[in-house]
């Protein structure tokens, strides 16, 4: 039901309807929007302070361009929640009912205002760059735009479409929106050339984007309406590569954003009343505070460590560890190619790096796990988090991380079934000094069970509990799956430690003793552990089955409902395993 009827937002059906407002009119608009972001996110989660610090750069943007012809290109687009709400979709803020209609992020199924699915950094100018070179060799005079902010000019890429949009011919359009935050505090040398432009309002002479060949621009306020609908106005259609650099406040509207930006750059659900989340606080030990208690110990028994991480200190709990150990924390903005070189060197010159990255963020940098770490097989310790099929959107699925790690050579991928399991082979990663090690860091596993926790992983050697016809190999979290269907199913049931180091004396043990063999992973099939013991069993007189998620984009779809497509539930698979008996 929509209790606002009585906002102006009812009457914005697309940026047509803005065009026709005032400036009072735009900045009632600009509270509402406000309003509806709060609201939306304490009652199911979100990104809230980015999209707090974007409303009136994307009211002055519909209202000077004209999109759909003109484009823009948002960086990340989890700051799109504002242009939504102005394309035709404010529903799925004004109605709860509607919350889920539309997906966190730029999708060009939802709209014709959007041009791109976006979820990662960096991306925009070089997308951008490209569509303007179309343009021009088809002899179209259209506007193009990239928004590149929330600390995405510390991606690489960034620099590569900046060298490359400096020199485009014709229009061409760069809004970096400087909110000196990505989802920690800025770092590098980005934020102190930008620095020094804000404080110089624009006119110091060490200005980077004038030095490539930028038409530069500064706007002081960028949450002033009526000085962004200007500088919109004055690079609308002209005829050459301009950067428009806008100083926004990250937050803005929302006290408890402005005072605590990390906090507040995706939130959980949350109570309006008190700004606090609605789910308790977990007081047990998880699979990040093991990995953490782990690495304090090693520093404090002198190993000569350092914790390196890409942007996202959140999803390890590192905001405590930063502060207390400074010298063995590393934040090298969102550049995961940066993060895995970085501690390639760091290894080479015998430290320990322990690399935290998330799995759907690690595929930026997939060059570097080859070239850097796996070709010259130094000891890089990695963990790698949110590797599971999950109900995310098709730009931070966690299904790939497998294919990626599992597939080049040197690399050992361990995945623990348990707390105890995953503090173990963390311990022996950090002392091994031969290969590159990543950890499959497990979601909700028990502390422990009945398994002897092996606590050297230079060889790899199944942990096999035996039954009866059928063999279930559960990998890393979907142990606790191959638990159920065994006990269902009277089966032996294994847990591999391992996503790319295969037992094969206990598989060949396996194929003599059992008619079917089933594998159960927590992550894409193709290229995956299951296809890997179904290759090495090709030849033995023995029927495997491979259970994961199928080689799709999956895009806000409910994880029960991943499971059913994908034959992942209980009673599925005892049902699969049983006809073909």
């Amino acid at each position: 039901m929509n209790k606002h009827e009585d906002f102006l937002l009812n009457k914005i059906a697309g940026p047509k309807d803005v065009k026709k407002l005032s400036i009072p009119e735009m900045e009632k608009l600009a509270q509402e929007i406000r309003t509806l972001i709060v609201e939306k996110d304490a009652a199911e989660g979100g990104h809230l302070g980015p999209d707090l610090g974007i409303v009136e750069a994307t009211i002055a943007y519909h209202y000077v361009f004209d999109a759909p012809k003109d484009k823009l290109v948002w960086d990340i687009s989890h700051q799109t929640y504002p242009h939504k709400m102005l394309t035709g979709r404010a529903k799925a803020w004004l109605d709860p009912d509607h919350y889920e209609d539309v997906t966190p992020y730029s999708n060009p199924d939802e709209s014709p205002y959007d041009y791109y699915a976006v979820g990662h950094t960096s991306t925009s100018v070089a997308l951008a760059t490209g569509m303007a070179k179309a343009r021009d060799l088809m002899g179209q005079h259209e506007n193009i735009m990239a928004l590149i902010g929330d600390g995405s000019l510390t991606g690489g890429l960034a620099f590569e479409g900046l060298n490359n949009a400096a020199i485009e011919p014709h229009n061409l359009v760069v809004v970096v929106n400087d909110n000196q935050w990505s989802i920690d505090k800025n770092v590098g040398g980005v934020v102190t050339s930008l620095k020094k432009l804000r404080d110089s309002n624009g006119q110091t002479a060490e200005n980077p984007f004038k030095a490539m060949g930028f038409d530069y621009r500064y706007v002081a306020d960028g949450n002033d309406l009526s000085a962004m609908i200007d500088a919109f106005k004055a690079v609308k259609d002209v005829d050459h590569p301009i950067l428009l650099h806008i100083n926004t406040l990250k937050g803005k509207g929302y006290e408890p954003a402005v005072k605590d930006e990390e906090a507040h750059h995706w939130v959980s659900p949350f109570n309006l009343e008190d700004d606090q989340p609605l789910a308790a606080e977990n007081q047990k030990p998880t699979s990040k505070s093991v990995a953490l208690d782990v690495i304090k110990e090693q520093i404090d028994a002198g190993q000569k460590i350092m914790a390196i991480n890409a942007a996202i200190p959140g999803v390890f709990n590192l905001d405590e560890f930063k502060n207390e150990y400074p010298a063995n924390y590393t934040d090298v903005g969102i550049a995961e190619q940066e993060s895995v070189a970085f501690a390639t060197g760091f290894a080479k010159e015998g430290g320990i790096p322990v690399l935290m990255e998330n799995s759907t963020f690690l595929q930026r940098a997939f060059d570097q796990l080859s070239h850097d770490t796996a070709a010259n097989d130094l000891p890089v310790v990695m963990l790698v988090a949110g590797g599971t099929i999950s109900s995310q959107s098709k730009t931070h699925l966690g299904i790939f991380d497998q294919v990626m790690i599992s597939n080049l050579p040197n690399w050992i991928y361990l995945a623990p079934t348990t707390l105890a399991e995953e503090k173990a082979m963390l311990e022996w990663a950090i002392k091994q000094k031969k290969h590159p090690v990543a950890i499959k860091v497990p979601g909700d596993v028990p502390e422990t069970d009945h398994q002897t926790v092996i606590t050297d992983y230079s060889t790899i050697n199944y942990q096999v509990k035996p039954g009866k016809e059928v063999a279930v190999i559960g990998l890393g979290a979907f142990y606790q799956l191959g638990e159920k269907v065994a006990n269902n199913l009277g089966a032996t049931l294994v847990n591999p430690l391992s996503a790319n180091i295969l037992d094969e004396k206990a598989l060949d043990q396996l194929a003599a003793n059992h008619k079917v063999i089933v594998t159960l992973e927590d992550n894409i099939l193709d290229g995956g552990f299951g296809q890997k013991v179904a290759s090495y069993l090709g030849n033995k007189d023995v029927k495997v089955l491979n259970y994961g998620q199928n080689r799709v984009y999956t895009d806000q779809t409910p994880v029960a409902e991943i499971y059913q497509q994908n034959h992942l539930t209980l009673e599925q698979i005892v049902a699969d395993v049983q006809k073909s008996l």
